[in-house]
């Protein structure tokens, strides 16, 4: 299923879409299929696998600290790919990671092997769409969708490159600063999705410091759909290695996904 086709799909049902992160690695790297059965039996409409990077700097505490202990973990490119490859999910799966990590692996190798994995669609972080060129052909080469960042400090320029140039979702960045849980989230948002839904007709979802049904609902009312990272993180590494414990993180996304009926 293409990106295109779920937000088709979910706009049929009268639903945003909820799109749920989570670190690969920070689990058991043989559990990542399992993580992923649960988000999509709980509601996720998209995954989002983030690719453990050294620097990342783009991150706030929760999601540094998850990448550290993956990498400590041993979790590597090959490792993730090759475990995401064992997912039987029925929903697009999209990676998220730095440039320098996919740029040694070989961005035309890195996009065939995501596309062999079953990944619909990737974002590269710290990569900007007017230097994103090699990387975009590699992607069309594998048929894989592209997703570009715009921020609340974007020119008009960049939102226009942005939308061009993605072929997924736009991801517009809820505020300046870095990812975390927060207990708001800026009014600005909605008039910042507005610019980015006047440029194009594709998808338009905000992420960073969306953790809270509350904070779904919010930005739904203007956006087609909510990205949830760091609550999710937290919920994965306080509960999934108690089994018992796992029915939180389930009742958690689904009251994240209750929240994006229109």
């Amino acid at each position: 299923m293409t990106i295109q086709q779920k937000f088709e799909s979910l706009q049929s049902r009268g639903e945003k879409a909820l799109i749920c992160f989570f670190t690969a690695g920070d689990q058991p790297l043989e559990d990542l299929p399992l993580i992923v059965e649960l988000l999509e039996a709980s509601g996720a409409d998209i995954i989002e696998i983030g690719i453990p990077f050294s620097d990342p700097f783009g991150e706030g505490p929760t999601i540094q600290d998850s990448s550290q202990r993956a990498l400590e973990n041993g979790a590597s490119l090959t490792k993730i790919l090759d475990a995401i490859g064992q997912c039987k999910a029925s929903i697009p799966l999209v990676t998220m990671g730095y440039y320098n990590p996919i740029l040694c692996f070989g961005l035309d190798n890195f996009a065939k092997q995501s596309a062999t994995s079953g990944i619909t669609g990737t974002i590269i972080s710290d990569l900007v769409p007017d230097e994103a060129a090699d990387w975009d052909q590699a992607s069309a080469n594998h048929h894989l969708e592209t997703i570009y960042l715009v921020a609340p400090t974007s020119t008009s320029q960049r939102i226009e490159q942005v939308t061009t140039q993605t072929t997924g979702f736009v991801y517009v960045v809820s505020r300046t600063g870095v990812t975390g849980a927060e207990s708001s989230v800026p009014v600005e948002i909605s008039s910042l999705v507005c610019r980015v839904k006047d440029k194009t007709k594709k998808p338009v979802c905000v992420g960073f410091g969306i953790s809270t049904p509350d904070h779904v609902k919010l930005v739904c009312q203007e956006a087609d759909g909510a990205v949830v990272g760091s609550a999710i993180v937290t919920m994965l590494h306080k509960h999934w290695e108690k089994p018992a414990e796992r029915t939180l993180i389930r009742n958690f996304v689904a009251s994240l996904k209750s929240a994006t009926q229109t």
